[in-house]
C-alpha cells in the first residue's frame, strides 16, 4: 500500500493519526507532496521498512534541515520516482499539471499546494492531490491510499 499526502503544516495531532495509519494499513511507500514546514514532523513519517519520497513546498522554511533529516529524500520538485513498475512524478504547486498529465509519460501525477482534493484519470494517468493533511483551510484532514498492484485507491479522512 502507498500513502500519498500533502500540506501537513506541522499539525502533529493529525500526523499521529498518519503514523497509526502507516502501521494499520501496512504502508510500504509514502509520497509527501510538500509543505512539511518544520523538520520535527519527520519523526512521524520516516519509518523503518517504509520507502519515503518527498518534495519541498512553498512553506518549507528549514529546507536544509528537512533535506538532511530525511537523508536526502526530500528534494526540489518536480521529482520522478519509479516504483513497483509505475512511473510517478511529484510536485507541490500544480505547475503545468494538465500538460504533464496529458503527456501520458507517467502513471501517477501527484501534487499538493491547493489544499483541494483532485483525483481523476487523464487517459492512463491518475492525477492525485490528496487535499490537505493539516485540515486548517477546509476543516478536513485527508490522505490517499493507493494499491500499486490493482492501481486502485481511496481517499481517507482522518
Amino acid at each position: 500500500m502507498w500513502l500519498i499526502l500533502s500540506d501537513s503544516h506541522d499539525n502533529m495531532k493529525v500526523l499521529e493519526k498518519v503514523e497509526n495509519l502507516i502501521f494499520e494499513k501496512k504502508v510500504k511507500r509514502i509520497f509527501h507532496c510538500g509543505d512539511f514546514v518544520a523538520p520535527f514532523v519527520l519523526g512521524k513519517l520516516l519509518k523503518e521498512g517504509v520507502e519515503f519520497h518527498g518534495v519541498f513546498g512553498n512553506n518549507d522554511g528549514e529546507v536544509l534541515l528537512l533535506h538532511r533529516r530525511s537523508d536526502g529524500r526530500i528534494v526540489k520538485p518536480p521529482s520522478v520516482v519509479e516504483a513497483d513498475g509505475l512511473k510517478v512524478v511529484m510536485m507541490h504547486e500544480p505547475i503545468l499539471i494538465e500538460t504533464v498529465a496529458n503527456s501520458q509519460e507517467y502513471d501517477l501525477v501527484l501534487y499538493g499546494h491547493t489544499h483541494r482534493i483532485d483525483v481523476r484519470k487523464v487517459g492512463k494517468t491518475l492525477v492525485i492531490n490528496p487535499g490537505e493533511l493539516c485540515g486548517y483551510l477546509t476543516g478536513r484532514s485527508t490522505v490517499y491510499l493507493f494499491d500499486p498492484e490493482t492501481r486502485e485507491g481511496e481517499l481517507v479522512e482522518l
